[in-house]
């Protein structure tokens, strides 16, 4: 219980004073449970924890095969919160600093052929219900701004008016950015907001407590949910004949990076239209392209077929 009222004040500070998104407390969250369960195995309290400790459990972690991205998580969650103890007078070390991160091949981002992605987009354009315009909106938004699909649906009728050519995008830590808009992508948005409020007539809900979301839900957020929005996805791969297992809201915003990149965007603007903090985890998709480029050559070259 007492560990449980730390962990809270913890994310209730990295809410207020950092602007962390509700994902991200998530996850700290679950990081943070998972880890004071395995210390109460030990009868260990979450304050009193040695370096020894914090090894144990990434060795735990290894056990259960958890990828090294996975533990590489875990402990970054732990750190911070050792920082926040540390910062409020409640331990006078960080357990985890002396710690290295696990090593982590650097796994490049799956994406979609330009010929999958038409694909997908022709078969939610042939479906005229109200689901299907707004499924039409979402792949087309997904696709033509290359949002994350948390700031798809946390999304704002308010966002969407600025300017016609552009929307405003709340990213991670509440950062503003502003993404361009297709023209077809905006006709997709502007088809499905005019038949939007029906969606309040199915759920049962009354158009008063209308928050503003542009795509409306019954579940707690009030609006859709990122699981269902990969739901859908799935079926509409199966619909167009594409593989379902290659399609998700994330693989959507990698083939907007890759296919820009392809036809000659630079990388600072696709960084921009990403939110990346950092142009190093946009220069990924560079390493995309080089090994498709050598793969290539590899099938391609006439030289290539020779011994």
């Amino acid at each position: 219980m007492f560990s449980a009222s730390r962990i809270s004040t913890f994310l209730e500070m990295m809410s207020a004073e950092r602007g962390a998104s509700q994902n991200t407390l998530e996850a700290y969250e679950r990081d943070l449970m998972r880890f004071d369960d395995f210390l109460s195995c030990r009868r260990k309290d979450i304050v009193a924890v040695e370096a020894s400790d914090i090894k144990a459990y990434l060795a735990d972690l290894t056990v259960e095969a958890l990828s090294a991205r996975t533990q590489a998580r875990h402990l970054s969650s732990l750190k911070q919160f050792y920082l926040f103890l540390m910062e409020e007078g409640v331990r006078q070390d960080n357990p985890v600093a002396e710690i290295g991160t696990p090593r982590m091949a650097q796994a490049l981002p799956k994406f979609l052929s330009v010929e999958d992605t038409d694909a997908l987009l022709k078969a939610a354009q042939d479906d005229q219900t109200d689901e299907g315009l707004r499924l039409c909106a979402l792949i087309e938004l997904l696709y033509a701004t290359g949002m994350r699909v948390s700031e798809l649906v946390s999304l704002k009728i308010s966002q969407t008016q600025r300017d016609s050519r552009i929307l405003t995008v709340m990213g991670k830590g509440n950062k503003e950015r502003l993404v361009p808009l297709s023209p077809q992508a905006r006709e997709a948005l502007d088809r499905y907001l005019l038949i939007r409020d029906n969606f309040f007539i199915n759920l049962g809900q009354d158009k008063v407590k209308d928050a503003g979301w542009v795509f409306p839900s019954r579940g707690k957020s009030g609006y859709l949910t990122r699981h269902r929005v990969g739901q859908l996805l799935k079926e509409l791969a199966i619909k167009s004949g594409v593989m379902p297992s290659k399609v998700s809201p994330h693989v959507l915003r990698h083939a907007f990076a890759t296919h820009l990149l392809e036809n000659g965007a630079d990388l600072r603007s696709v960084q921009k239209m990403l939110g990346h903090s950092d142009i190093s985890t946009t220069q990924i998709y560079t390493h995309v392209l080089q090994e498709r480029l050598q793969k290539l050559v590899f099938e391609k070259h006439p030289l290539s077929s020779k011994s």
